[in-house]
């Protein structure tokens, strides 16, 4: 099995940063397209963000272009989610997920992680 570990969460001001690690351990971890979810209080999980196994191609949500970035490094199985220009309305539990196949359905993918909480004051 696939096994899935996120860090780098915590409390930061608007317009601050953080980055979220996925490390990824298991069979094959490197052959998985791999996403970032989140899921807010009251909210049903959503899509942020999925990269294919090789790195080279990458999807994001519309709520978060141009402020979210994924990359992967395969040699370290990690995932990575850079979030910049942090909203309020970012606040959410991240989740990161491995698939069979790039998506950006909650339910396709297979294996996920514990999740990480950020938090973003105003």
């Amino acid at each position: 099995q696939v096994q899935l570990v996120e860090s780098g969460g915590g409390l930061v001001q608007a317009g601050g940063s953080l980055r979220l690690s996925c490390a990824g351990s298991g069979r094959t971890f490197s052959s998985y397209p791999t996403g970032w979810f989140r899921q807010a209080p009251g909210k049903e999980r959503e899509f942020v963000a999925q990269i294919s196994w090789g790195g080279r191609t990458t999807d994001s949500a519309d709520s978060v272009k141009g402020r979210f970035t994924i990359s992967r490094d395969n040699a370290k199985k990690t995932v990575y989610l850079q979030m910049n220009s942090l909203k309020p309305e970012d606040t959410a539990v991240y989740y990161c997920a491995a698939a069979t196949i790039a998506t950006r359905v909650p339910n396709q993918y297979r294996y996920w992680g514990q999740g990480t909480q950020v938090t973003v004051s105003s």
